[in-house]
């Protein structure tokens, strides 16, 4: 009894085991680069968000602030983004979209496995917001 418990235990960490890896960002940098608060609007911010994707890089699907308004634009190398049931699009430097409260980011990868990709993502949200994202669980 006890060995087949055991096995079955160690069955289902092999099988979890990629689930929980899945939800980890790979070779992804995310740093703040600027926040201010917005002297016209009063109780927001805005916060600008660099991600930075090395090769075959992502971020797990997840939500953001609940008060985040977001503007992204690829600023360098091609992008792979998909937004609540729209298509999954790849956007090349230069291209940009928005994402409104309440959107699932689904897919936030870097669409080359050989070379960089960079984001400019600018959000407006209230300023006592301090978790920009939260991972799906």
């Amino acid at each position: 009894m006890l060995k087949s418990l055991t096995t079955a235990a160690l069955a289902l960490t092999f099988v979890a085991a990629p689930a929980l890896a899945a939800q980890k960002a790979h070779n992804a940098k995310i740093t703040v680069v600027f926040d201010h608060e917005l002297p016209n609007v009063p109780g927001k911010s805005m916060r600008g968000v660099l991600v930075e994707y090395g090769p075959g890089g992502y971020n797990p699907a997840h939500t953001h602030a609940k008060s985040a308004f977001i503007y992204a634009t690829v600023i360098e190398g091609e992008i792979k983004s998909k937004v609540n049931d729209g298509k999954e699009k790849v956007f090349k430097t230069g291209e940009n979209w928005i994402e409104v409260p309440g959107d699932h980011h689904l897919v936030s990868a870097n669409a080359s496995k050989t070379k960089p990709a960079k984001i400019l993502a600018v959000f407006v949200v209230d300023t006592k917001e301090t978790e920009l994202t939260t991972p799906d669980p």
